[in-house]
């Protein structure tokens, strides 16, 4: 199986890249995720040693900020079961789950963030699926090509 490329969305105030950086082993489970798309993603298509840039969302500015790598792939999403977690899903029942995450581990924090508006102005990410119209997704696959042109942009 090729090497698959992704982009997560967090708004630094919950989940920022300081935060995974201050993790045990700057490796924590994406916890939270409540989009089908988005979690068919987590539970079928991340894999182990496929790149994830992180990107701030609702933030000043909108901007990738740092690269991770999967180091475990989709396992049921337990902040569905807790009713004191704020993403207590009581739909989602552990024989049955709704709700998957992965674990993402640190690998990069940008020097020089890439903000949304550098990637739109990028004849190279026109088709990036960060800048499609009607995209909201916290969890999107991306192309090595795109993924190649960010670290790049970064440097």
């Amino acid at each position: 199986m090729s090497k698959k490329y992704w982009l997560v969305k967090s708004e630094p105030e919950v989940f920022s890249i300081i935060n995974l950086q201050n993790q045990k082993d700057q490796t924590t489970y994406w916890d939270g995720v409540r989009n089908y798309q988005a979690r068919n993603y987590l539970r079928d298509e991340m894999k182990m040693g496929d790149s994830v840039l992180f990107y701030h969302s609702n933030a000043e500015p909108l901007a990738i900020v740092g690269v991770c790598d999967v180091v475990k792939e989709g396992y049921p999403d337990f902040t569905a079961f807790d009713p004191k977690n704020n993403h207590f899903d009581p739909k989602s029942k552990k024989e049955n789950p709704a709700w998957y995450m992965v674990d993402l581990k640190l690998n990069e924090i940008f020097k020089n963030p890439v903000t949304l508006e550098q990637i739109k102005s990028n004849k190279k990410l026109q088709d990036m699926k960060l800048i499609q119209r009607g995209n909201r997704l916290s969890v999107m696959p991306i192309t090595k090509d795109e993924f190649n042109e960010i670290i790049r942009m970064s440097k």
